[in-house]
């Protein structure tokens, strides 16, 4: 079986992975979700800081988008858990996994301290190797989107035959 994700000629995306992956992707959502309810800090790279050098201007951004931008991390993770399964997804719902899968590959690189290094071949001894694979597996699955994504839009910039 050919895994992956492409565009089909009536616009929408077919996904084609394992029964296996699809649970995986099902249930890595939730895991988010209670890291981002709770505060962990292992997230701060999925909400930067938006000045560099000014904490009461950050905490003032914090307060005016903080609780907006935590909704849409929280509703894409939801998305991506109810179509994980799915086998044809619209572009609205393929964008959202893009989001979804981004926080997680953050998330994980981050708790990982992922590395140039760490894009080599992956040691079985090394204790984070499976969390290793799963990030590489996650970086894949976002390749993926982002080539379907760009099909659709190289498709929607030719102009038509005639």
């Amino acid at each position: 079986m050919r895994r992956g994700i492409d565009r089909r000629r009536d616009g929408s995306f077919r996904v084609r992975l394992p029964p296996e992956e699809r649970d995986v992707l099902a249930s890595l959502p939730a895991q988010l979700r209670e890291a981002l309810t709770s505060g962990e800090p292992t997230l701060y790279r999925l909400f930067p800081p938006a000045f560099t050098d000014d904490d009461a201007a950050n905490a003032e951004y914090a307060r005016l988008v903080g609780a907006t931008l935590l909704e849409g991390k929280l509703q894409a993770l939801s998305e991506l858990e109810r179509t994980a399964h799915a086998e044809s997804l619209t572009d609205v719902e393929l964008l959202t996994w893009l989001g979804a899968l981004e926080s997680l590959r953050l998330v994980l690189g981050t708790q990982l301290d992922v590395t140039e290094e760490s894009y080599g071949p992956l040691d079985r001894d090394d204790p984070d190797a499976p969390r290793l694979a799963l990030y590489h597996w996650l970086s894949w699955l976002q390749e993926e989107v982002v080539h379907a994504l760009s099909a659709a839009l190289e498709d929607a910039a030719s102009p038509p035959d005639g």
